[in-house]
């Protein structure tokens, strides 16, 4: 298993919206046949510091590399900050596969 981490800053304060937005468009996302091979996301806010996360697994390091990719070609959401950094790690241990 894999993860992409991409870390925001600067986000406005209406975090409830940004996260109904986001949360539209990883649905979205899901159900379309070409859409990314994302197995799993998450989303991390820090809402009284204007900060944010998305976390993306992938199955494979070339699922994270078209993860990755696909991630590039787009825009966060108005109000969403701006992108600070992109991390992608193996993930070497995980709780649940314990």
């Amino acid at each position: 298993m894999y993860v992409r981490i991409a870390r925001f800053e600067g986000s406005e304060e209406n975090w409830d919206e940004r996260i109904g937005e986001i949360r539209e468009r990883m649905a979205a996302g899901k159900e379309a046949a070409d859409g990314p091979p994302i197995k799993r996301s998450l989303m991390l806010v820090d809402r009284k510091n204007g900060r944010g996360a998305g976390v993306s697994f992938c199955e494979t390091e070339d699922d994270l590399r078209m993860v990755d990719e696909y991630m590039n070609s787009m825009s966060p959401p108005g109000g969403s900050g701006a992108r600070t950094s992109v991390e992608m790690f193996e993930v070497a241990l995980d709780s649940d596969k314990l």
